[in-house]
């Protein structure tokens, strides 16, 4: 079936949560209000769609000028290698060109390091983190 990619799609909580769950090993139980917090506070968003079913998905925040952030980029464990990560990181990318940023930064795991920067483009460059503890 083909795989269908949809900017700024509806967003259903549930689903998401769910697709996230599964991508990072998280409580299935646990919904997060997805949909409000990306009306609020990203520049866009992108679902990959299978018939109905959303197998991936990635959003782009950003300052409100020229940079621009990956974040939450999940692949359903069944769709993962086969490309639907570097064609949600394509779209994003380009979204986030269309809307004027001039830089896209992403933060990685280590294992993710190929796929960041070999398939989707990306040069790595020194970052700094601060743990908050629990949000």
């Amino acid at each position: 079936m083909t795989i269908r990619f949809v900017t700024r799609c509806e967003v259903d909580d549930r689903v998401l949560s769910a697709l996230h769950a599964r991508a990072f090993g998280g409580d299935p139980a646990e919904v997060r209000p997805w949909a409000q917090r990306l009306e609020r506070h990203a520049l866009t968003w992108v679902g990959a769609f299978e018939g109905d079913d959303l197998v991936g998905f990635v959003q782009v925040g950003w300052d409100g000028g020229g940079h621009a952030f990956l974040l939450d980029t999940a692949v359903d464990p069944a769709r993962q290698r086969g490309g639907v990560g570097r064609r949600l990181v394509e779209v994003a990318t380009a979204e986030a060109r269309a809307a004027g940023c001039e830089w896209l930064h992403v933060d990685f795991e280590p294992h993710l390091e190929r796929f960041y920067l070999d398939s989707c483009g990306f040069r790595a460059t020194p970052a700094g983190l601060i743990h908050l503890g629990a949000a």
